[in-house]
C-alpha cells in the first residue's frame, strides 16, 4: 500500500500542487468489484483546500488516473455503518449518498479519523460522525497557523504529526544543501553510516560553540539587570509626582464644576425668558381682534356693499381667531379663557343678527317678485331672478362664516329660504303654465287679468275642454287618424268644413299649423323652464356653498319629492360640515323642495297636448329627449336632469299609446260592402304618420323609439291588410292587397325610412305577386273555351301521349281544334278585351292610378299566352296549317285602341 501511496503522489498529485495524507481501497457496495482508490489531499498553496478524490487503475495500460474530486466542505455526513463491530462498509453524503465496501476495516478507520482530523484542523464545520468509535474521533490540539513557525506551518501538531504529515517532500533549496554536505565528503554516497558519524560529529562541535557563547554572555547581562533596577527607581519617583499633580487637578476640577452648574442656571433662566416672550407674542398676535373689526361686527351696514365688505372681514378675522390652534397649557390661563368668551359672544351676535337681515331680504323678494307678475301675463316668459340673485350673492362670504360657526342658524335660514322661494316660484309657474295652455288652445283671455286665473287643476282641465269646444277642434281620444278615417271615406271635404270654419283652409294644413304652434309653445316652456333651474341651482350651490360639480349617485325621485323640510334638516343638517355627496344631495333635495310644482304642470302640460292630438306626442318626445341630454350632459344627477327625465317617461308612455291606438284602430277597421275598397284609410294614415314623424324626428336623440314604432307600425298594416283583403267582397282580394302594398312601397321608397327596407322589399314584392295573380286570372275569362281545350291538350301530354298524338284524340282533333278557334275571331277578342278592360277599371280605385300599369301587364301576359297556343298547335298539330284568327299585332292593335277610346 505504502508503493502505491508513494506512485500515486508522484504521478497524480504532485503535478496539482496537492499532497496526499490517507487512502483506502474500496469498491462500490452491490456491484461487482472494480477496485479504486478514495485519497484524502490537501494543497501545497494557500488557502489550503481540502479534497476527497477517487483515482482508479487506467484500463488501456499500468498506470492510475484522476476520476472524481470532492471538497470536503460538500461532505454532510460519514456513515462508518457500526460502531461495534468491524464493517468494512461506509457511507459518504456529498450532493448524494455514495456506498463504500474497503479493502479492510483497519484501512477504513485510518481513512475516516484522516477526515475527521482534516475537518478538525481546516474546516471547523459540522460533519456528522454517525456509527464511528469514539476512538477515532479523538480531538487534535488547537495549534493556530499563528503559534507555528513558517517553516512548521505543514506539519500536524503532537503526536498526530506523523499520521497527518507522514511524507514530506523535500524543497529545491533543502535539495541543493544537501548535495552540497553530500559532495563535502566523499563516503556520503558509498557508505552513509561513516556519513551519519561525521554530521553527529559536526553537530556536537557546534553544541559546544553554542554553550561558550551563552556563558560569554553572562557579563552582559548582569549589567542589564543593573540598569533595569535604575529605570525602576526614576519609575517610582514619576509615580509620586504624577500623584500629587493628580490632587491638584482634582481641586480645579471641582471650581470647574461649580461654574458649570452657574452658567447652566443662567442659560436655562435665559431659555425660559425667550420661550414666555414667545409663547406671549403667539397669543397677542394670534387671538387680539381690532377694534374695528368688533365695531363691524357689532354695528356694521348689512345693507350696502361697503359695509357687507367689513363685515365679511371682521367675520373672517374673528374665525381665525377662534381657530386659532392653542398650544398645551394655553387653555388653563384665565386670559385666554376670557378671550375665547368674548369671541363667543361676538360670533352669537353677528350671527344673529346676519341671520335677522336675511331673512328679511328673503321675505321681502316675494313681495318685490309678486308686483313683477303683471307684465308677464300675457307673454309666455318667466320672470328673471337675476337681480336678485346678484344682490344675495353679495353674502355668499357670510353664508359660508355662518355655516363653518353656527350650523343651526345655517340651517334655519336655508330652510326659510326654500320656503319663501318655493310659494314665489310655485305662483309665477302655475301662472305661467296658465299662459302656455292658453297659446296652446289658441283662445285669449279678453277683459281678465291674468291673476285671476284659477289654480287648481280640476279647473284647468274644465277651462281647457270648453276651450276646445268654442274653437271647434276635436277632443276626446279624436286624433289626427279620425281624420285621416274621415278623409278616406269620401265624406273629407264636407266633414272637414264643419268641424273647421277656417276659410280655404284645408284639415291637413290646419293640422300642420296648430302642430307647428304647440311644438314652438312647447319649446318655448322647456326653454323658459331650463335656465330658470339653472341659474336657481347655480345660485344655491354658490350662495349656500355647496358643491355641485362631481357626480355621485344620489337618491330616487319618488324619495326627494317625498323630503320636506323637515325630513331635509333631519338628513342633511346634522351640525357637522358635509361631504360633496351629501352636499350634492343637498342641492338636488333643495331644488325639489322649491320646484316640487314644475313636474305637475310639465304632466298636466302633456296631458293637454296629448288630448289636443296625439300626434303632439312626437313633437315632445323629440324637444323633451333633446333637453334632457342637454341636462345630462351638464349634470346626470342634477334637479333639472332627474325632474326632465320622469317627465320623459310620462311622453313616452303617451308616444307608445298613440302607437298603440293606431294599431288598435287598423284591428277595428271595417269596409263598406257596397263600394271598393282602394287604399284603406290606415295605410294613409301610416303614410302621413311616416311623413309627419320623419320632419319631426330629424336628427334627434331618440331615433331609436321611432324606428321601433315603424316596426311595429308597419307589421300591424300588412297584416290589416291582408286581413281587409281576405274579407273583401266587392273588390278581389289580389286588387286590395296589389293597391295597397304599391302605395305602401311607394311611402317607404319616397321617404327612404332606414330601418323598414326590409318591409319595403317585402310590399315590392307582395304587390308584383298579386298584380301577376290578378293579371293570370282576369285573363282567363276572355278565351276561356280556348284556355279550357288547351289545358286538356296540357294535361293528356303530361299523361304521357306524345304531343304529334294528341290530334288523335276524339276530343282534341284537328276538327275540334278549328271549332274552338272560330268562336274567337279578331272582333270578338276585341270585345273581350274591352270588356276586361272595362272590369279593370271597375275594381281599380283613381288615387293610385294602376289602371295603365295593369292593362300593360295583362297586354303582355295575353301576348305570352298566344305565344304559348301557337307553339302548342306547332307541336300537336303539325302540318295542319291551323292558325289563330288574329295576330300579335291585332293585340297590340286592340289594346292601344280600347286604352285610348277610355
Amino acid at each position: 500500500m505504502t508503493a502505491i501511496k508513494h506512485a500515486l503522489q508522484r504521478d497524480i498529485f504532485t503535478p496539482n500542487d496537492e499532497r496526499l495524507l490517507s487512502i483506502v481501497n474500496v469498491c462500490k457496495a452491490g456491484k461487482k468489484k472494480r477496485n479504486c482508490f478514495l485519497c484524502a489531499t490537501v494543497t501545497t498553496e494557500r488557502p489550503v483546500q481540502v479534497n476527497v478524490v477517487k483515482v482508479k487503475k487506467s484500463d488501456k495500460g499500468d498506470f492510475y488516473k484522476r476520476q472524481t474530486a470532492w471538497a470536503l466542505r460538500d461532505l454532510a455526513v460519514v456513515d462508518a455503518k457500526d460502531a461495534v463491530k468491524e464493517n468494512p462498509e461506509f457511507d459518504l453524503h456529498f450532493d448524494k449518498v455514495y456506498k463504500w465496501v474497503a479493502s479492510s476495516t483497519v484501512e477504513k478507520n485510518t481513512f475516516i479519523s484522516c477526515i475527521w482530523k482534516l475537518n478538525q484542523r481546516y474546516l471547523r464545520k459540522k460533519i456528522d460522525f454517525i456509527n464511528v468509535s469514539s476512538q477515532l474521533l479523538e480531538e487534535l490540539p488547537k495549534v493556530t497557523e499563528e503559534s507555528v513557525p513558517s517553516g512548521e506551518n505543514q506539519s500536524v501538531a503532537g503526536g498526530d504529526e506523523e499520521a497527518v504529515d507522514e511524507y514530506q517532500e523535500l524543497n529545491a533549496r533543502e535539495e541543493q544543501d544537501i548535495e552540497i554536505m553530500m559532495e563535502g565528503c566523499e563516503c556520503a554516497i558509498s557508505n552513509a553510516e561513516a556519513f551519519a558519524e561525521k554530521l553527529s560529529r559536526e553537530l556536537q562541535v557546534l553544541d559546544g560553540a553554542n554553550i561558550q557563547s551563552i556563558m560569554a554572555s553572562e557579563k552582559q547581562v548582569n549589567i542589564l539587570m543593573k540598569l533595569l533596577d535604575e529605570a525602576l527607581k526614576e519609575v517610582d519617583q514619576i509615580e509620586i509626582k504624577l500623584s500629587s499633580y493628580e490632587e491638584m487637578l482634582q481641586s480645579v476640577k471641582e471650581q470647574m464644576d461649580q461654574i458649570s452648574e452657574s452658567n447652566h442656571l443662567i442659560h436655562l433662566s435665559y431659555t425660559n425668558n425667550v420661550k414666555l416672550l414667545s409663547e406671549i407674542e403667539y397669543l397677542v398676535n394670534h387671538m387680539d381682534l381690532a377694534k374695528g373689526h368688533i365695531k363691524a361686527l357689532q354695528e356694521g351696514d348689512l345693507t350696502s356693499s361697503r359695509g357687507i365688505e367689513a363685515c365679511t372681514n371682521a367675520a373672517d378675522a374673528l374665525l381665525q381667531c377662534m381657530n386659532v390652534a392653542l398650544r398645551p397649557g394655553h387653555d388653563m390661563l384665565h386670559a385666554v379663557k376670557q378671550q375665547q368668551q368674548r369671541f363667543s359672544d361676538l360670533r352669537e351676535q353677528f350671527a344673529r343678527r346676519l341671520t335677522s337681515h336675511l331673512n328679511s331680504v328673503f321675505v321681502q323678494q316675494g313681495h318685490d317678485q309678486s308686483s313683477t307678475l303683471a307684465q308677464h301675463s300675457v307673454e309666455l316668459t318667466l320672470p328673471n331672478h337675476h337681480p336678485f340673485h346678484r344682490d344675495l350673492l353679495r353674502y355668499a362670504k357670510l353664508m359660508e362664516w355662518l355655516k363653518n360657526t353656527d350650523y343651526g342658524k345655517y340651517e334655519g335660514l336655508t330652510k326659510n329660504y326654500m320656503d319663501y322661494l318655493s310659494r314665489l316660484y310655485e305662483r309665477e309657474i302655475k301662472d305661467f303654465f296658465e299662459v302656455a295652455k292658453i297659446k296652446m288652445t289658441g283662445t285669449t283671455k279678453e277683459g281678465k287679468k291674468f291673476a285671476t286665473l284659477p289654480r287648481k287643476e280640476s279647473a284647468v282641465k274644465q277651462e281647457t275642454e270648453s276651450l276646445h269646444g268654442s274653437s271647434g277642434k276635436l277632443t276626446g281620444s279624436t286624433s289626427s287618424l279620425n281624420k285621416l278615417s274621415v278623409q278616406s271615406s269620401g265624406n273629407r271635404r264636407s266633414q272637414s268644413s264643419s268641424l273647421l270654419d277656417m276659410g280655404n283652409m284645408s284639415a291637413s294644413d290646419l293640422d300642420v299649423a296648430d302642430r307647428t304652434k304647440f311644438d314652438k309653445i312647447f319649446e318655448q316652456v322647456l326653454s323658459e323652464l331650463e335656465p330658470l333651474c339653472l341659474a336657481e341651482q347655480d345660485f344655491i350651490s354658490k350662495f349656500f356653498k355647496l358643491q355641485q360639480h362631481q357626480n355621485v349617485s344620489g337618491t330616487t325621485t319618488n324619495e326627494t319629492e317625498e323630503m320636506d323640510g323637515g325630513n331635509l334638516s333631519r338628513s342633511y343638517m346634522s351640525g357637522v360640515p358635509q361631504t360633496v355627496s351629501s352636499e350634492k344631495d343637498m342641492i338636488r333635495q333643495m331644488m325639489t323642495k322649491i320646484f316640487r310644482c314644475i313636474e305637475p304642470e310639465l304632466n298636466n302640460l302633456i296631458a293637454l297636448g296629448d288630448k289636443i292630438d296625439s300626434f303632439n306626442s312626437l313633437y315632445m318626445l323629440v324637444k323633451m329627449s333633446h333637453h334632457v341630454w342637454t341636462a345630462q350632459n351638464v349634470d346626470p344627477a342634477s334637479f333639472l336632469s332627474t325632474t326632465l327625465g320622469n317627465v320623459l317617461v310620462t311622453v313616452k308612455r303617451n308616444f307608445d299609446k298613440c302607437i298603440s291606438n293606431q294599431m288598435k284602430q287598423m284591428d277595428e277597421v271595417k269596409i263598406s260592402k257596397k263600394s271598393k275598397v282602394g287604399i284603406l284609410p290606415f295605410v294613409a294614415e301610416f303614410e302621413e304618420f311616416a311623413a309627419l314623424a320623419e320632419s319631426i324626428f330629424k336628427n334627434a336623440e331618440r331615433r331609436g323609439d321611432l324606428d321601433k314604432a315603424y316596426t311595429k307600425l308597419i307589421r300591424a298594416v300588412f297584416i290589416s291588410v291582408e286581413k281587409v283583403a281576405n274579407e273583401s267582397q266587392k273588390t278581389p282580394r289580389d286588387v286590395v292587397m296589389m293597391e295597397n302594398f304599391h302605395h305602401i312601397f311607394a311611402t317607404l321608397s319616397r321617404l327612404k325610412i332606414s330601418c323598414l327596407e326590409a318591409e319595403k322589399k317585402e310590399a315590392k314584392l307582395k304587390y308584383t305577386e298579386h298584380l301577376q295573380s290578378y293579371v293570370v286570372y282576369s285573363l282567363g275569362q276572355p278565351l276561356e273555351k280556348l284556355n279550357h281545350f288547351f289545358e286538356g291538350v296540357e294535361a293528356r301530354v303530361a299523361q304521357g301521349i306524345r304531343e304529334e298524338e294528341v290530334s288523335y284524340q276524339l276530343a282534341f282533333n284537328k276538327q275540334e281544334l278549328r271549332k274552338v278557334i272560330k268562336e274567337y275571331p279578331g272582333k270578338e277578342v276585341k270585345k273581350g278585351l274591352d270588356n276586361l278592360y272595362k272590369k279593370v277599371d271597375k275594381h281599380l280605385c283613381e288615387e293610385e292610378n294602376l289602371l295603365q300599369v295593369v292593362w300593360h301587364s295583362m297586354q303582355d301576359e295575353f301576348i305570352r299566352q298566344y305565344k304559348h297556343f301557337e307553339g302548342l298547335i306547332a307541336r300537336c298539330y303539325p302540318g295542319s296549317g291551323i292558325t289563330m284568327e288574329f295576330t300579335i299585332q291585332d293585340i297590340l292593335d286592340y289594346c292601344s285602341s280600347i286604352a285610348q277610346s277610355h
